[in-house]
């Protein structure tokens, strides 16, 4: 996230000119101005990555969790009759992978 303070920069010196004509005291007028313009110019980016855990926060606050099939795969793994196939989990991240990168 970035804060762009520099474009609060013209209007505070165009209030800092009005005020100063009216004869207002100078240090209350840049404090006040400063303050109030700074908050209504700051401009806030956010990055790509940024919106990418935010999505990815959203998504796991959903409870779509399938517990029957969590309690078979525990089943499984306890009972040692779960087989895990190398090749076939590091043909998925390598495709998970190009899909990724190419977007």
């Amino acid at each position: 996230m970035k804060i762009n303070p520099k474009a609060a920069q013209p209007m505070l010196q165009d209030q800092l000119i009005r005020d100063t004509r009216m004869g207002k005291d100078s240090a209350s007028v840049r404090e006040k101005a400063s303050t109030h313009q700074m908050k209504e110019a700051a401009q806030v980016n956010v990055s790509d990555r940024a919106r990418q855990i935010q999505k990815a926060t959203e998504l796991a606050k959903q409870d779509n969790v399938d517990e029957a099939k969590i309690a078979r795969l525990q089943k499984m793994i306890d009972g040692g009759d779960y087989k895990i196939d190398a090749d076939q989990i590091a043909d998925k991240l390598v495709n998970e992978h190009l899909m990724t990168s190419s977007s």
